[in-house]
């Protein structure tokens, strides 16, 4: 049985044994109050016949006289009290019951979103790279090392939509180990084509490497996510920087741009999904970018934050868990 399945069962039987528990309450208040009034308003229907209900010598036998113009009206408000008060558990009862189909569509918008953004500098760059190689073959140019790297870019795109599947599903991202350099290494050689066409440089710098427990594409997809917000808002000509080290026994990745800093929303809102500052005039995505990121690094025992911000350029850090 699936994780999905099995939650929905477990709803369901909280939901059955709620709405159960709740009109037997119900139910039974109601008796209760029936019965009170049925006994608070019934007389004797005679002395002679003794006994009654307050008073009087008890007898099995007794008469008892019950007034039906106090009784009727009494059944018919406790009616229309408990069908109200049924209609009332009913409707929670349906709400709480369509909730577990209510996340299942929120993740798979939620799915649907993040794929499309992540696959987005991938499918660029593969777009961008068949430009140059249909080009080279134009002139007659070895077209060789170029279909390299197109394999490595469509690998590269298989493994991001299976991190992506991955995460959809709910597993944990904490199975495997990556090198920061490596991935930081591998990262600007995914970006390398788009910041080409802006025009930006990339650089890495390596104080310090960790090895840290999250896998290697995840950690390479976070990364991106990061250089590509960086190139995005980086005037032309000037130069985007990772640097990896590592401090208190912490991976520490700082991705450092030349832009103007964040402008028009506030550094701690970044990490919103579909929250995004004033356009850049490059290609934009739909703010999901950073989301995606913080929460991977959230999910990894880490955290993602806007260091600083400002006419100089921006620094995020990301802070990792590494292994010791």
């Amino acid at each position: 049985m699936s994780d999905d399945e099995a939650r929905v069962q477990r709803m369901a039987l909280s939901i059955g044994l709620w709405v159960g528990v709740a009109s037997g309450v119900i139910v039974t208040i109601g008796i209760g109050i029936l019965i009170a009034v049925v006994l608070s308003t019934s007389r004797r229907e005679g002395d002679e016949h003794g006994g009654g209900w307050f008073g009087g010598p008890a007898g099995f036998g007794d008469d008892f006289i019950v007034d039906i113009d106090v009784v009727v009206p009494t059944v018919i408000v406790l009616g229309i009290v408990g069908v109200v008060l049924l209609g009332g558990v009913a409707a929670i009862a349906a709400r709480r019951s369509v909730r577990p189909l209510d996340e299942a569509l929120r993740r798979q918008r939620n799915f649907v979103a993040d794929a499309s953004h992540e696959l987005r500098t991938p499918l660029t760059t593969l777009t961008s790279r068949l430009q140059v190689l249909q080009r080279r073959r134009e002139r007659g140019d070895d077209i060789g090392p170029g279909l390299v790297e197109l394999r490595r870019d469509a690998d590269s795109m298989s493994d991001v939509l299976n991190d992506l599947l991955i995460a959809a599903e709910g597993e944990s991202h904490a199975e495997g180990e990556a090198h920061v350099a490596q991935a930081a290494a591998t990262a600007i050689a995914a970006m390398s084509t788009i910041a080409q066409e802006s025009e930006v440089n990339l650089a890495v710098s390596v104080d310090a490497d960790s090895e840290v427990r999250i896998p290697p594409v995840t950690l390479v997809r976070i990364l991106v996510a990061l250089l590509d917000n960086a190139v995005q808002h980086s005037p032309t000509g000037s130069t985007v920087t990772i640097r990896v080290g590592r401090e208190a026994g912490d991976a520490r990745v700082r991705v450092i741009d030349e832009g103007t800093g964040i402008d028009g929303i506030s550094p701690d809102h970044v990490f919103e999904r579909f929250s995004r500052p004033p356009e850049s005039g490059r290609p934009r995505g739909f703010g999901l970018g950073l989301s995606l990121v913080r929460d991977v690094a959230r999910r990894a025992g880490g955290s993602i934050v806007v260091e600083s911000s400002n006419s100089g350029g921006t620094t995020f850090l990301l802070t990792l868990p590494a292994r010791h």
